[in-house]
């Protein structure tokens, strides 16, 4: 049977990498499919500003695949990049990860999950914004409703049926603080069966971002990931990474957070770093941010770099949320920071092993 993959990668783009992707027609044989069902394909690194034109070539390799809920019977199929020399490529913050994991082993355990925020835009301006001026205040925006409340629903609830769609780990949607803002969260739903580990979360993160660039084609809509889509007094966006080991989900756990704490802000300015471009003008100490050179943690606390929720302190046990990374942070990068403070992983390097080993099955059905 033939049928479409649209293969999907993250670029060379600086500051922000972003993901592409091409159409190839494939045959499948029936059966289960997964990553090898998927053959290696090519691309031209000189136009994703990762390759010179004298040696163009980059490798994709498979290493997720999920239902494509744009094209009937397709399959979204993301991959790792590789140059010549059968390495992961520069670019590859992917395989970074994997090294990461590697290294620190089965005992931490790392679950992760993302709160990423986006700005919808036409006409160059967020929606619900006027061609001259600016809306009510931010405030009203919030979770609101009502055609003066709640800019670009159609295409969010696109987006959201999409994802789910495509069995991506979707677990929630809203509108945020200000005009033509949204977020959704990708991660640990309780399901029975589905794993909240940093590379299968990270995976459906690059791919919910595509589904949404995709689904704006539609709509006529862009989706922008940038810190400060608007300057003034506007919230920026962000993308809140909720993170623990499995000695911060046990019984006794606040302990563990707290010395993931202390790790990170001995960390502060390295993780700040690769955070994401821009980030300077979101973490201000204003707008439920603290600021970019501080670093403060707190039960319930927006404004603080680490927020432990309530209700994990009442539990004494649970996760802590990381508010610094932009919603233009790399989840892969984010992920590998996180592991390497948290857990004490430092020095790993991404090899040529075959990304298709470790690879998660993704929406195998």
């Amino acid at each position: 049977m033939h049928t479409t993959a649209e293969y999907l990668w993250v670029d060379g783009a600086q500051p922000t990498q972003r993901i592409r992707s091409k159409t190839r027609i494939v045959e499948l044989n029936g059966g289960p499919v997964d990553p090898w069902s998927f053959p290696e394909w090519g691309f031209d690194g000189s136009s994703t500003n990762q390759a010179a034109g004298d040696d163009s070539d980059v490798t994709l390799r498979p290493v997720a695949v999920v239902p494509d809920p744009l094209r009937v019977g397709g399959y979204l199929v993301l991959c790792e990049t590789f140059d010549d020399a059968g390495l992961p490529h520069a670019s590859n913050t992917r395989a970074r990860l994997r090294a990461v994991l590697e290294q620190a082993g089965d005992d931490h355990a790392p679950w992760v999950g993302f709160e990423q925020e986006y700005t919808l835009f036409a006409d160059g301006q967020p929606l619900g914004f006027p061609k001259d001026g600016y809306p009510e205040p931010q405030g009203p925006y919030y979770c609101g409703v009502g055609a003066d409340r709640a800019f670009g629903r159609k295409m969010v609830e696109a987006h959201t049926r999409a994802c789910l769609e495509a069995d991506l780990m979707i677990y929630g949607v809203n509108a945020e603080v200000m005009a033509g803002q949204w977020e959704f969260q990708i991660g640990y739903r309780g399901v029975a069966g589905e794993t909240a580990d940093a590379l299968t979360v990270s995976d459906h993160l690059w791919i919910a971002r595509w589904l949404l660039h995709r689904i704006g084609e539609d709509f006529g809509i862009s989706a922008s990931f940038s810190n400060k889509p608007v300057s003034g007094d506007w919230n920026g966006a962000g993308n809140h990474t909720n993170f623990s080991t499995r000695a911060m989900r046990e019984p006794g756990g606040m302990s563990a957070i707290r010395d993931a704490i202390f790790a990170l802000q001995t960390r502060h300015a390295e993780h700040i770093a690769e955070y994401g471009a821009g980030l300077a003008d979101r973490l201000t100490g204003l707008h439920e941010t603290c600021s970019i050179d501080e670093f403060r943690s707190g039960v319930a606390d927006r404004g603080a770099s680490i927020r432990v929720p309530r209700q994990v302190q009442e539990r004494g046990r649970g996760y802590l949320e990381d508010r610094r990374p932009g919603a233009n942070s790399d989840p892969y990068r984010v992920c590998a920071l996180l592991i390497e403070t948290i857990c004490g992983v430092s020095g790993a390097t991404a090899t040529s092993e075959s990304p298709r080993a470790s690879a998660a099955l993704v929406g195998a059905g």
